[in-house]
């Protein structure tokens, strides 16, 4: 099954949601001033957010004007081309070595997506090491070791409790003795320490950059689509230790109010580069703007 195919079964409650309401605003006869309003509450209750969802309608108004469309079935493909804009960004090409840390809060699938980013390089033919770095919690580790026997990778580990950049340094070090082509970091992400938690973060974030600058090192946020706003503090509060390169945004499916996706993308100004559409470790999928908008914009 294809990225299309999978997105859209994937976003099949958010298309649902979508459609009905945007099917019955746009048949209607004018872009009017009901016609705006009716769209912007649409996208709000989408999960588009009040900015992002303003800022669409605005624009929507002002290229509508711009080009003389008066009705409102004229006026969806420049919908549409909005919609994609706010969330298409230029992704630079893996170069390997590859490092990638990934962060986020306790609960939102951040050991699952590491593991299902294992099996995505290992597909490709790559050469992957997993660095449990989230030694707070006990079954962190266990978690993922389960994923690196599922992948047939390594895993780098300590006990419970260690210093995380210890397990980083390690990781590195075993990377760079048997060439390896890719290295998941899995972190804590515990936000009632919030403090520790940053702290940590930025000392894992020294090590890399220390002692393995020939790797391509990127940091990556897993969200829970399911939280709707809320994760647009999470990226913020994570910012604060660490650069975001991009979004996992994890359990796409589970949700009617996929728009989160927009307000992501166009008010952290960070891309999205792989959602989670199921359970199994073919179900994380690199994104794709065009057939994301094509989902739930029919």
């Amino acid at each position: 099954m294809g990225f299309f195919s999978k997105i859209a079964e994937g976003l099949r409650r958010t298309k649902e949601f979508f459609s009905k309401k945007f099917y019955e605003i746009f048949k209607g006869r004018a872009l009017n001033d009901e016609f705006y309003e009716e769209l912007e509450m649409a996208l709000i209750s989408a999960d588009v957010g009040v900015e992002t969802a303003s800022q669409v309608v605005e624009e929507l108004k002002e290229r509508c004007y711009e080009k003389r469309i008066a009705k409102p079935e004229d006026a969806k493909g420049i919908f549409a081309e909005i919609l994609k804009e706010m969330i298409d960004y230029e992704i630079p090409e893996y170069e390997y070595p590859l490092c990638i840390l990934v962060a986020g809060v306790n609960g939102v699938g951040k050991t699952t997506a590491i593991g299902k980013l294992a099996h995505y390089f290992t597909s490709m033919g790559k050469s992957v090491v997993l660095a449990a770095a989230d030694t707070f919690r006990a079954a962190a580790a266990e978690q993922l070791t389960v994923w690196a026997d599922r992948s047939k990778v390594r895993i780098i580990k300590h006990e419970e409790g260690a210093d995380p950049a210890a397990v980083v340094y390690d990781a590195i070090a075993s990377c760079k003795a048997k060439k390896t082509d890719v290295l998941l970091i899995d972190t804590a992400g515990r936000l009632h320490n919030k403090k520790n938690l940053m702290e940590e973060l930025k000392k894992i974030n020294r090590v890399v950059l220390r002692d393995y600058p020939e790797a391509d090192y990127r940091s990556y946020i897993v969200l829970d689509a399911t939280t709707g706003q809320n994760a647009l503090s999470q990226v913020e509060i994570f910012k604060e230790a660490i650069d975001i390169d991009g979004i996992i945004l994890t359990k796409l499916d589970g949700t009617a109010k996929g728009g989160v996706v927009i307000a992501i993308c166009n008010e952290m100004e960070v891309p999205v580069l792989f959602v989670g559409v199921g359970e199994t470790k073919e179900d994380l999928l690199p994104f794709d703007a065009e057939e994301f908008i094509s989902a739930i914009v029919p």
